[in-house]
């Protein structure tokens, strides 16, 4: 097991205030969730809420065989979907369906579903892991590229030239030959490694964003039985066609209810994770190719340039369920429809999402699923970890903005005798400060408070001082700013944590799927906390 120790997330920057206090102050958000997400004496009793009736399983079970064994299932994932047919809840967790399989936390979504499926498993409740591609998005900017790291540290950033309609879901977005030549250099940074292997078999010709992503993780997790599902097939559609039927019925309500949580919250001091307007639906249809917002107004429904009565928008939803499909507050409550959904594994935007959404879950499905956090983690390499040692730096140092980074590497490595100086003066000052401050309060008290703003004057003097010599110690050596820079690629790259920008191919790449092994154990369940991990 690689060493590894847990860094509060108050020490991780653009850590919101409600994802801080979900974690480590729940009490504070527990009107906005219907779980503790690190206790587990509910598990019984959500057990005994799921309603899921037997045809509907069944008809999910078939669905769920026929995609997976299109994207090549292992015997284990095969099992799990027999244990589904047969009764198995589900931890389902899922992501947009970004170019080679995207940041590092997919897979830590995919790695903390399959852990929980697990524990849930032993604890007495026969449960399976399911990842949800979220294909039917129809944002391509995010996620038509991906970052690598390169053996040096640099960046290494590669992009698809795929694309389709303005606002088409990726279920849409079908690869032209271009993209085998983008994984074939992909796979050269990587090495002669079996992830380089999975991303040629499954980049090719003809698969769309979705179903090279599908192929890509039964690959990597082809041992852990992980169920995929493809939120765009069809018949998923029209098993969801009651659903969708009845938030266009509740439309009014359900807008009413998202408005008074939003403002519920706001009064509370969170910001609403999505945005709620009066003429808000939880719809998008098909116009075009396009994926456009279903609106509301005056009793009647607005699509694109289209109006209809909510008759009308009931019966052609009736007709034509695939053309329709859920917003992001809608969305959970249909994947835990079509799914015996146990608990929903997230990130910090996610459980933002569902303080929101389980307005919607209270109104359709009369429960809300517990949602628990994914495993959050910054992976250091042994490079990095010989870097952060020669600079006497911790990983949450170099959380921070890469000119400050580059100025205190560049104080650590000023040579030994002008900081042994500058620490010497700062000594010395404080000294003589502490017997000036303590004569000065015996002959008039009331100059002490000058002594301490004198002193904080010659101290803020003196570090400015050392911050110039760092500067003239960054201009003198390449190699410092070379270190410095390396450090906020792999730690910090674009001012955002290592998990949220790194593609997780770059580590795959370079340790192997023994990786995804080693994070499954290392990973803490039980944990509140950023994990670090030193490979």
């Amino acid at each position: 097991m690689a060493p590894s120790h847990c860094l509060s997330f108050q020490q991780v920057p653009h850590s919101t205030r409600l994802f801080l206090d979900y974690l480590y102050r729940f009490d504070t958000v527990r009107r906005f969730f219907p779980r503790a997400p690190f206790s587990r004496d509910w598990l019984q009793d959500e057990v005994s809420r799921l309603h899921y009736d037997a045809a509907r399983r069944e008809r999910i079970a078939t669905i769920l065989e026929r995609q997976n064994r299109a994207w090549g299932a292992s015997p284990e994932t095969l099992d799990n979907i027999a244990r589904f047919r047969a009764g198995a809840a589900a931890v389902v967790t899922g992501q947009q369906v970004a170019l080679f399989g995207g940041p590092l936390f997919s897979i830590y979504k995919a790695l903390t579903a399959i852990k929980l499926a697990t524990e849930f498993t032993h604890a007495g409740q026969e449960c399976v892991p399911v990842f949800w591609l979220a294909t039917e998005d129809h944002d391509l900017a995010e996620v038509n590229h991906v970052t690598l790291l390169a053996a040096d540290g640099s960046f290494a950033p590669f992009a698809t030239e795929a694309h389709g309609p303005e606002d088409a879901p990726m279920s849409a977005v079908r690869f032209s030959p271009e993209i085998e030549a983008r994984a074939e250099e992909t796979a050269r940074l990587l090495g002669d490694t079996d992830a380089a292997g999975f991303l040629r078999a499954s980049y090719r010709a003809g698969e769309t964003l979705g179903s090279a992503f599908g192929k890509l993780f039964s690959r990597l997790f082809q041992h852990s039985g992980v169920i995929l599902i493809d939120a765009s097939d069809p018949e998923l559609h029209a098993v969801a066609e009651s659903v969708y039927r009845a938030a266009i019925v509740a439309a009014k309500d359900l807008d009413d209810a998202l408005l008074e949580r939003g403002r519920d919250l706001d009064t509370a001091g969170y910001h609403p994770q999505v945005k709620v307007t009066p003429s808000s639906t939880l719809l998008f249809a098909m116009k075009d190719g396009s994926r456009v917002p279903i609106h509301r107004a005056n009793g009647q429904f607005t699509l694109a340039e289209e109006k209809l009565s909510q008759d009308e928008l009931l019966q052609r939803i009736r007709q034509r369920p695939a053309e329709f499909s859920a917003n992001v507050l809608l969305r959970p409550v249909v994947e835990d429809y079509l799914l015996p959904t146990l608990a929903y594994v997230g990130g910090p935007a996610e459980i933002a999402y569902f303080a929101q959404a389980a307005v919607v879950y209270e109104e359709l499905l009369g429960r809300v699923t517990p949602i628990l956090p994914r495993l959050s983690a910054t992976l250091v390499e042994p490079r990095i970890q010989r870097l952060l040692e020669r600079y006497r730096l911790s990983p949450a140092e170099t959380f921070r903005d890469p000119e400050h980074l580059r100025v205190l590497i560049a104080e650590r490595a000023l040579p030994g005798d002008i900081n042994a100086s500058f620490d010497a003066a700062m000594q010395s000052l404080d000294a003589s400060l502490a017997a000036i401050q303590s004569s000065l309060e015996r002959l008039d008290p009331t100059l002490v408070e000058a002594a301490e703003r004198a002193g904080s004057k010659i101290r803020y003097q003196l570090d400015r001082l050392r911050e110039r010599a760092a500067r003239a110690q960054l201009r003198r050596s390449e190699e410092t700013a070379a270190h410095a820079a390396s450090l906020s690629n792999s730690l910090y790259p674009e001012k955002e944590p290592q998990e949220r920008v790194i593609g997780a191919m770059s580590f795959l790449g370079r340790y192997g799927t023994q990786l995804l092994l080693t994070l499954y154990d290392v990973a803490k369940t039980s944990c509140p906390d950023h994990q670090i991990v030193y490979l």
